[in-house]
């Protein structure tokens, strides 16, 4: 502040020093005056000295107030100071949990500050001060760097889908996501102690330690997140992305299992589905048995009941003799 006061006072010391001395390029300057009326002029010029120092003084100190063409005023510098601070912090959090993904659980506390310091710039409760600041901060020039960085933080966090793993205010991890890190937890604490040596020597014997020691804990964690696949989406039972960090971890987990120990899950349906396999196979042959049977007609034989033949003949008897 004192070398800024400093150069705002620097060109009125000029202008002060030059109505001193009535014009630096004027080329001479007025023989010295005696007696009385010289000693009265210089009193006035000393006068006159004064009340420009003061003049330039009260002007330095509003300029001070309201700053140059361009600056900020203090509320707003310390308002772009906060979303500074809070974006730093967030990108830092980004880069950091980028591989294994740890986005959503390590840096949504930072997503929260920097959304509440972008709503401290945008909120204007009619404070002409802070409509101000939301004019010179957002709108003042053609890059936008504020409203650019915010836009870039949402996108990258609403790719991710770190809502579907928070809770609904955003404060913190739901409870389905806090089960199934500590499921996924487990899974790799299992891995870890049931196998033995390197994982580019797989041997049968260390991969079937693996396979029966961890099979409930991996099975529990994969139908943990398939439940959470159905019941985003506000109960309506269709599936949707979970936040990369489940998807990210689950991966994980099932190429370990599937890749890189050779496990696989029975499967409990296996009776049902041989059945109806074994049924779909044969309707053709149901199917054109039936046909063959029911096209193949018999031949229906007449037989004339006696009393019809009786009846006859007593017809003929009486054509006989009539």
């Amino acid at each position: 502040m004192l070398g800024r006061a400093a150069r705002l006072l620097l060109p009125l010391w000029l202008l002060l020093g030059v109505s001193a001395g009535q014009g630096l390029g004027s080329g001479r300057r007025p023989p010295p005056q005696s007696g009385p009326e010289g000693q009265a002029l210089g009193a006035r010029r000393r006068l006159l000295s004064v009340e420009q120092l003061e003049e330039a003084e009260d002007l330095s100190l509003a300029l001070l107030e309201t700053g140059l063409p361009g600056e900020l005023a203090p509320e707003c510098r310390e308002l772009l100071l906060g979303f500074a601070n809070s974006s730093v912090g967030l990108a830092g959090c980004l880069v950091r949990s980028a591989r294994p993904v740890r986005l959503c659980r390590s840096c949504y506390r930072h997503f929260q500050s920097v959304t509440e310091q972008l709503e401290n710039i945008t909120r204007a409760v009619g404070n002409s001060s802070e409509s101000n600041c939301a004019k010179s901060l957002l709108m003042s020039d053609r890059v936008q760097i504020v409203v650019i960085l915010s836009q870039f933080f949402n996108s990258t966090w609403e790719k991710a889908n770190c809502a579907n793993c928070l809770k609904n205010n955003g404060e913190g991890l739901s409870n389905n996501t806090i089960e199934f890190l500590d499921l996924f937890n487990a899974s790799l604490r299992c891995f870890e102690r049931n196998f033995q040596g390197p994982s580019i020597n797989l041997v049968a014997g260390n991969s079937t330690e693996v396979c029966r020691n961890c099979n409930v804990t991996y099975r529990n964690l994969n139908t943990l997140y398939n439940k959470m696949q159905t019941m985003t989406g506000e109960g309506r039972g269709h599936r949707t992305h979970l936040c990369i960090d489940v998807e990210d971890a689950m991966n994980i987990t099932r190429k370990l299992w599937s890749r890189t120990f050779n496990c696989s899950v029975p499967c409990s349906d296996t009776v049902p589905v041989i059945a109806v396999s074994s049924f779909i196979l044969f309707l053709p042959v149901i199917f054109y048995l039936s046909s063959f049977l029911h096209s193949k007609q018999k031949k229906r034989v007449l037989i004339l009941p006696n009393r019809i033949q009786s009846n006859a003949s007593l017809v003929n008897i009486q054509e006989k003799y009539s």
